[in-house]
């Protein structure tokens, strides 16, 4: 159960169409103290919950969000949201691979559209009063634990993600205490994100879906104020910054 919030919570899962979105919404349709559920992607695809067809990246996405929720209060927002390869986009090896347009592409996806999207929810999360928000992020964002170097977009927009989510736990503790925002790694999971690179991960620390989402609801289940604005690991230890 969720200490910090009510009995019969609305939540809303984004990025619910793949890999730890997915496995989350299924664990949370069946959570006794969740009520409704609404499962937020590109594709507005989901087998669990009220399926929500939004690119967070946009402010259309953002507002067919709002839309869903139709008024209701939001207790628990989590954001799987985020992008290390693709068309375009590569991890860089070198600085030489840099380049202006992946670097603002991964910014844009990977730090801008978490905090514009608590921008568009915002009164949502403070009418429920007491509200959670777990928004993904990746050890490699940490620059304190940063000694392989490489991968300059994806660090810098974890970073980046990072800062805006501490800064704006900054002011939701002056604004509305009752709403807690955690940044959490999931681990290396099995996913699309990071199958690619999950080669040399001992099999022990490379996780399925369905165990990284166990885990992070593990965290935010017992998350309370002295996890507020904290960067947490998958396991409950804290990453710094």
């Amino acid at each position: 159960m969720f200490q910090h919030l009510p009995k019969g919570c609305n939540a809303l899962v984004i990025g619910a169409s793949q890999g730890i979105g997915r496995a989350l919404c299924a664990q949370l349709a069946s959570h006794p103290q969740v009520n409704q559920l609404y499962a937020a992607s590109r594709s507005g695809q989901s087998a669990h919950g009220i399926a929500v067809s939004a690119d967070i990246c946009t402010q259309e996405g953002r507002q067919a969000l709002v839309k869903a929720l139709g008024g209701a209060p939001l207790h628990l927002l989590i954001n799987t949201v985020g992008r290390l390869h693709g068309e375009g986009l590569a991890p860089e090896k070198r600085l030489e691979s840099l380049t202006e347009a992946a670097f603002m592409d991964s910014i844009r996806v990977n730090a801008l559209a978490q905090a514009l999207t608590v921008q568009a929810l915002l009164p949502h999360l403070a009418a429920a009063g007491q509200a959670l928000i777990g928004h993904l992020s990746a050890r490699v964002g940490s620059i304190g634990d940063n000694h392989l170097g490489g991968w300059y977009s994806y660090r810098a927009a974890k970073a980046a993600q990072n800062q805006l989510n501490r800064t704006l736990a900054v002011e939701l503790g002056r604004r509305h205490p009752g709403v807690l925002l955690l940044t959490l790694h999931p681990g290396t999971t099995d996913t699309a994100l990071s199958r690619p690179f999950g080669q040399n991960v001992p099999p022990e620390r490379l996780f399925s879906p369905q165990r990284a989402a166990g885990q992070l609801l593990a965290i935010l289940e017992v998350a309370g104020p002295q996890a507020h604005g904290g960067f947490w690991a998958w396991d409950g230890s804290a990453i710094p910054w």
